[in-house]
C-alpha cells in the first residue's frame, strides 16, 4: 500500500488506457483523477490539485502531453511527469533530454511496468 497522500493525474485521449491506468493505480493505493484531454486536465489541476505525478499520453488532440506538462509545471515546478507513449521519439524532436523529474514508458505497458515506473518516479529514482 502507498501513502494516502500520493495523488496522480492521469491524462489520455484513449478511454481504455485511462481505465487501465486508473484501475491499476487505484488498486495499488494511489488517489487518481482522470482527464481525456489537456484542457480538462489543466482545469482539474487548478480545481483539485496539487498532484504528486502527472501520467500523460504524449500524442493527444489539442494539447499534447509535453505541452500540458510544461503548463502544469509552471503552476507547480515540483510536479513529476511520466509520459505514457508509443511515440517516445517525438519527445526528443525539439529537445535532446527530458527535464528533471520526467521519464517515459512505452505503450503498450504491462501492469507491472506501469506500477514500477510510477513507484520509481514518486520515490525520486528516475
Amino acid at each position: 500500500m502507498v501513502e494516502a497522500s500520493k495523488r496522480i493525474l492521469i491524462v489520455d485521449d484513449e478511454e481504455p488506457i485511462r481505465r487501465f491506468a486508473e484501475r491499476a493505480l487505484r488498486d495499488a493505493g494511489y488517489e487518481t483523477i482522470v482527464a481525456a484531454d489537456g484542457e480538462s486536465a489543466l482545469k482539474l489541476f487548478k480545481d483539485r490539485g496539487p498532484f504528486d505525478l502527472l501520467l500523460t499520453d504524449l500524442m493527444m488532440p489539442g494539447t499534447p502531453g509535453d505541452e500540458l506538462a510544461r503548463r502544469l509545471r509552471q503552476l507547480d515546478p515540483e510536479l513529476k511527469v511520466l509520459y505514457l507513449t508509443a511515440y517516445s521519439d517525438r519527445l526528443f524532436q525539439e529537445r535532446t533530454i527530458l527535464w528533471e523529474q520526467e521519464a517515459f514508458v512505452e505503450k503498450p505497458v504491462s501492469l507491472k511496468g506501469l506500477l514500477e515506473a510510477v513507484t520509481l518516479m514518486l520515490a525520486g529514482h528516475v
